[in-house]
């Protein structure tokens, strides 16, 4: 598994789409600050900042381009091929590429999301946003790696879901939010530190199982799927 590992992380830092990972959150980290220096008040640029950019885009569009890149980009090259060939049970692939995938995802969104938790309000909401953005990735990364064993559009699909189901139908429709990855993850947050700058419907056990469904199912429907594959890297 850690040999997977390796190899995962080696070509994950090593394709130019790396660099996509860090425009959002350096802008998420530059309003923060600017918007502290200038000594607006938290509660006009913390929701917007915290939750419209971070948690709404940051987190979920930086998993996206991690998520669906472990996997999908061997897959689309066709250098999946060398992994398939090695006698190695299909979850020993899975995993270490979901928990490389969690790990870069989760570590791009929560230092920047810590940060700007402390300039907006305290240390406790700074650890709390980075500890819930944490399991978000876990979620959106388990999420979108499926994707990409399901479809040849998973960045397409990964964005319909984000804009569309989570961003549009769940500013306006109120029963799209239980279903919603970004919604749990604000839910939690709240949780571990009580602030009006943060604000959700849903509530914490269902974000908390429906964070684990998620992230359990798609990781088991990942596995199963890879079983299809043949050494040609395309599905029997």
């Amino acid at each position: 598994m850690s040999t997977v590992s390796w190899i995962t992380a080696r070509g994950l830092f090593g394709r130019r789409r790396f660099l996509l990972l860090l425009p959002l959150p350096a802008l998420l980290l530059v309003l923060a600050i600017v918007s502290r220096s200038l000594g607006v008040d938290p509660g006009q640029w913390g929701p917007p900042v915290l939750v419209g950019l971070g948690l709404a885009v940051v987190l979920p569009v930086v998993a996206l381009i991690v998520g669906t890149g472990v996997l999908g980009a061997e897959i689309d090259d066709g250098t999946v091929v060398h992994i398939l060939t090695k006698p190695l049970p299909r979850w020993q692939i899975v995993l270490p590429k979901l928990a490389v995938a969690t790990g870069v995802s989760a570590a791009t969104v929560a230092v920047p999301l810590y940060v700007a938790g402390v300039l907006a309000d305290s240390v406790r909401l700074g650890l709390a946003l980075a500890a819930a953005s944490a399991l978000g990735a876990l979620a959106y990364s388990a999420l979108f790696l499926v994707l990409s064993l399901l479809t040849r559009r998973p960045v397409l699909l990964g964005l319909v879901y984000v804009l569309i189901w989570e961003g549009l139908l769940g500013r306006f429709v109120d029963g799209t939010k239980v279903l919603s990855i970004q919604q749990w993850v604000i839910a939690i947050a709240d949780r571990i530190a009580p602030t009006e700058l943060l604000g959700t419907t849903v509530s914490v056990p269902v974000a908390a199982v429906l964070t684990a469904l998620v992230a359990i199912g798609s990781t088991i429907l990942a596995i199963d799927r890879l079983r299809s594959f043949s050494v040609a890297g395309e599905t029997s």
